[in-house]
């Protein structure tokens, strides 16, 4: 979307890069009150040396990071993931701005040469970093601010119980066995925040009451009764024409999952 006549160009460099578990939006956290004790890193580029004198005193610093994974494109109004409704981007948390800048608040464990390691990091990995900033609670902080259009001005944290049933539970335990990673990890925690289909969110309702979560290759379909949501069973995003023709570990992994689960909600 062109903005029509701009002021002039700003030119800005990166300072370095976010080291972090996330590789992709999909499975960052929408929020670091949502990546509580996630531990990340900020490696910075060398002439810094001696920017970073005295910053080891702070306890939490602002980043000003690029949402590099997005695609340029961006639109005046956005459904949040805490909305109803669409709202003017400027009034959202959404990382489709017009200039692509996400800002963070980071817990500073330490400081190693030009590195910084760093706690509750909601930022996907290879994020380019623009400025970092310490956090003053004296001015930074203002707790008598309003929630906006939101519905409560405290963070409601998890909403939902989740839990998985036996064969949602025997898939995941097969997938971590197999991989040596949990694939399936940071999945409650989207779940938890709420069911509602987004697409955002990746949630989409399908039949007889049922939902399905789409993270990464991997399917998740859910219940939901009361506060409380069932995950059960897994199934892959690959179509059948890609899994016999795999040839890569994930998808390797995917048609073995298939064909170790078949008949029992390995492909939908």
């Amino acid at each position: 979307m062109s903005l029509g006549p701009r002021l002039d160009a700003i030119e800005v460099r990166p300072i370095g890069v976010f080291r972090t578990p996330f590789a992709d939006k999909a499975s960052a956290p929408r929020q670091p009150a949502a990546a509580r004790g996630v531990a990340g890193r900020i490696e910075l580029v060398a002439e810094l040396e001696h920017a970073l004198e005295g910053i080891e005193a702070w306890s939490h610093v602002w980043v000003l990071f690029h949402f590099h994974q997005n695609d340029g494109h961006w639109r005046p109004k956005v459904l949040p993931p805490r909305s109803r409704e669409k709202r003017g981007v400027l009034a959202t948390r959404s990382p489709h701005r017009p200039n692509g800048i996400g800002l963070s608040v980071v817990r500073l464990e330490r400081v190693e040469g030009l590195v910084l390691h760093v706690l509750d990091v909601d930022v996907v990995d290879g994020s380019p970093v623009l400025d970092i900033k310490p956090y003053v609670g004296y001015t930074d902080a203002v707790p008598e601010a309003s929630a906006g259009w939101l519905e409560t001005p405290a963070d409601p944290g998890p909403r939902y119980a989740v839990t998985w049933s036996d064969r949602a539970s025997r898939q995941r335990a097969y997938l971590t066995e197999t991989s040596g990673v949990d694939p399936t990890e940071g999945v409650e925690a989207v779940l938890a925040a709420g069911p509602e289909p987004h697409p955002y969110r990746r949630i989409r309702r399908i039949e007889d009451g049922r939902f399905r979560l789409a993270r990464k290759a991997w399917r998740y379909v859910f219940r939901v009764v009361d506060d409380h949501i069932v995950i059960e069973g897994i199934s892959t995003g690959y179509r059948p024409k890609e899994l016999a023709a795999a040839r890569d570990p994930e998808t390797l992994l995917h048609r073995a999952f298939c064909e170790r689960f078949a008949g029992d909600g390995g492909v939908e």
